[in-house]
């Protein structure tokens, strides 16, 4: 009798496996790298990019990474949010920009800006127009 149950629960397993997809790190990271790879202005061979968090929801995550050079520093770095599209078995990236409800990634720890970035605030306060 049990001999009977194990190819439907060989089946469940294998549809659970399956179900699960690219619903990964790994694939998710790797959307992002194909989207940056089309880019002509990014050396990514110099680059350390990481997923510092994932939210998926049905067809689509949101996804932080760190980018920062190779042997540099995590205060060296930037943080960029992206949203991502599941198409097919793989992730492309759908939008990037601010983070949830407008608010820009919290900046890398430490604080500070990347070596040769201009400085921020230093000017007087824009005028409001009214």
């Amino acid at each position: 009798m049990r001999l009977r149950s194990l190819p439907i629960l060989l089946a469940a397993l294998f549809v659970a496996a399956c179900g699960r997809g690219i619903q990964n790190e790994a694939d998710v990271r790797q959307g992002v790298i194909d989207y940056l790879s089309a880019r002509h202005d990014l050396n990514l061979s110099q680059m350390k990019v990481d997923v510092t968090s994932v939210s998926y929801r049905q067809n689509e995550a949101d996804v932080t990474v760190s980018f920062r050079p190779k042997g540099g520093d995590a205060a060296s770095g930037m943080r960029m949010q992206y949203t991502l599209e599941r198409k097919g078995n793989r992730w492309v990236v759908k939008g990037k920009g601010a983070g949830p409800h407008g608010h820009m990634p919290p900046p890398m720890p430490g604080g500070q800006m990347p070596a040769g970035h201009p400085s921020v605030g230093s000017g007087p306060p824009p005028e409001t127009g009214k």
